[in-house]
């Protein structure tokens, strides 16, 4: 009669069984000894009989099963006590040992039937094999080597069936579900096949309202909540911790020797009768330390050393005062009248040397160079004029359709810039006046503040009026614009610093202010409102430390903006004292 073949848990009797992870190899093949002994194989299971319901019962049953049983081949295969109870309860009809067609010998984790016909040297009837489920694993035996299968041979394989427990029901397995729908049992499916646990799945409604509630907080699922910055880039160098920690501490110096500009005028003096007009030029400083200005139809000469004021010149009264200009040595003084024409005055002896005429409107502009008086009229029209001879007009110059309200000579006289009421810019050649050499069209207003770089002869600034409020700084050697700044009010006027690289621009409305800038960097340096309307004209000292503003609220100012630093007498001696003590001299306004 056929007995039930159960697996119980007994104990292995031999060191060869007592490793887990397969490192010690066991004698798959009978022993010949064995063989004597028992005339049993330790692997042919007994007969097959009716199981038994209640497996409890069972393991009592063959709890004292001998070294050959079954219990020894799985204690061999390094399966727990855990993971066999835990097979044992799920599936208690699935782990049979087949034979392999070309092996005596196969183990396999699946649900056959046996029927043994006797033991020793009886043929063994080939059981019938039935498909395995499913994500079991088959364990093969060839030979006398033991090949394990990925989850018996992992390290963890022994805590994930011991801390694993199947429920063996269906009630069971809805009761230990987790939170994710997942009952215990694919849980441990899924660990004894990929050791990594699955995601779990959500519902497209959970996905949804995940989505809105990100939404509606401003939050982005594809990036980390807690990143409160993002990573710091790679360098592509190597970082030279020395240079990054031997740096030297900031220098305070440059704020501590930062020049210090006045923002209040040195002196104050009254201009009655001042022409509120864009297109005019009526204020000059010379090189004699005197200062020139038109009062309607009066030119008025202060002196910078003593502070005497004279009256030079009074026309008549069908015509008024429209331009002044000093020449280069100080001692002549250029008058241009609303009638077109020009008075040469001797200012030292306070008479006029001659009137030079061929303008049919006022000459609102004049510049001198050397012994060439240019002067630009109403009409557009610039002439040249030599003051030495009779016939003083040398060159007449068109490159204007609207009068001319800004002209300047370069320092050295090899070139003449004009701008006008035509928003054009002008650049002459003194060798060739037949054409200019250059045409700029890019202001959108008046030309009047025009101004030669003292250190860079070929570098030109002009400034535009009300509707264009722009400065720009040209290279009139190439032609090409080299800068630009937006003033934010109509330009008046123009002067460069001569002993700092920076140059100063009087506005109109609506501050009226005066800028100090920067160059090439263009950055201000200080803003001072000037005057309570528009600044008009403005002149530079002859020690370039002093500026002197006039407006058409009839006050003539004088602005401290680029003082020199003293020098000591004893670092100079002789001529260079004397110079010294001039310079000092006419620094003083009185």
């Amino acid at each position: 009669m056929a007995t039930a073949a159960v697996r119980t848990p007994v104990k292995s009797h031999s060191s060869k069984f007592s490793s887990r992870h397969g490192r010690d190899r066991m004698p798959l093949t009978p022993s010949p000894r064995a063989r004597a002994a028992g005339n049993a194989s330790p692997f042919t299971p007994p007969a097959p009989t009716r199981r038994d319901n209640d497996l409890h019962v069972d393991r009592k049953k063959y709890s004292n099963a001998p070294c050959g049983s079954l219990q020894d081949v799985f204690a061999s295969l390094s399966l727990s006590p855990a993971k066999k109870a835990t097979r044992s309860v799920s599936t208690p009809h699935q782990n049979n040992i087949a034979s392999r067609q070309d092996s005596p010998l196969r183990l396999d984790l699946g649900v056959s039937e046996w029927a043994l016909t006797g033991t020793g040297s009886t043929p063994v009837q080939q059981p019938k094999r039935k498909a395995t489920r499913p994500g079991k694993t088959a364990i093969r035996i060839n030979g006398d080597r033991f090949i394990p299968s990925r989850s018996a041979s992992s390290p963890t394989s022994k805590s994930k069936a011991e801390s694993t427990s199947r429920p063996s029901s269906r009630t069971e397995i809805n009761e230990y579900s987790d939170v994710f729908g997942r009952s215990n049992l694919d849980v441990a499916n899924s660990e004894e096949t990929d050791d990594v646990p699955a995601e779990p799945k959500k519902s497209p409604n959970s996905r949804a309202f995940e989505s809105n509630i990100a939404e509606a907080c401003g939050l982005n699922l594809t990036t980390r909540i807690l990143a409160f910055k993002p990573a710091a880039p790679e360098s592509s160098k190597p970082i030279d911790l020395r240079s990054q920690y031997n740096r030297p501490l900031r220098s305070t110096a440059n704020a501590q020797t930062r020049r210090r500009i006045l923002t209040a005028p040195e002196r104050v003096l009254d201009a009655p009768g001042l022409m509120d007009d864009y297109y005019l030029n009526l204020l000059d400083w010379g090189s004699g330390n005197q200062v020139a200005i038109g009062l309607e139809r009066n030119v008025y000469i202060w002196s910078a050393e003593s502070g005497d004021v004279s009256c030079l010149l009074e026309t008549t009264p069908d015509t008024y005062v429209s331009s002044v200009k000093w020449s280069s040595d100080g001692a002549h003084l250029s008058v241009g009248l609303h009638t077109g024409d020009v008075q040469i005055w001797d200012v030292e002896e306070l008479t006029r040397i001659r009137t030079m005429t061929g303008h049919d409107s006022r000459v609102g502009v004049m510049s001198w160079n050397k012994a060439t008086l240019s002067t630009g009229s109403r009409s557009g029209n610039i002439f040249n004029h030599d003051v030495r001879i009779a016939e003083h007009k040398i060159a007449e110059l068109n490159g204007h359709t609207s009068e001319v309200c800004g002209l300047e000579w370069r320092s050295d006289g090899a070139q003449l810039a004009s701008g006008g009421n035509d928003n054009l810019v002008n650049i002459w050649d003194a060798r060739s006046l037949l054409a200019p050499k250059f045409t700029k069209t890019n202001h959108k207003a008046a030309v009047k503040a025009i101004a030669w770089c003292p250190w860079q002869n070929n570098l030109l600034a002009t400034g535009g009026g009300s509707y264009d409020r722009q400065i720009h700084f040209w290279n009139t050697t190439t032609g090409a614009r080299v800068n630009t700044v937006d003033a934010g009010s109509q330009v008046t006027s123009l002067k460069w610093s001569t002993s700092y690289r920076e140059i100063v621009s009087c506005h109109g409305a609506p501050e009226n202010q005066m800028t100090v800038w920067s160059y090439p960097s263009l950055v201000k340096n200080v803003e001072i409102p000037a005057h309570e309307t528009r600044v008009l004209h403005s002149a530079l000292s002859p020690d370039g430390q002093i500026l002197a503003t006039a407006a058409s609220d009839e006050s003539l100012k004088f602005w401290k903006l680029f003082e020199k630093k003293a020098v000591p007498v004893a670092a100079v001696g002789g001529r260079a004292g004397g110079d010294a003590k001039k310079s000092t001299k006419q620094m003083t306004i009185r």
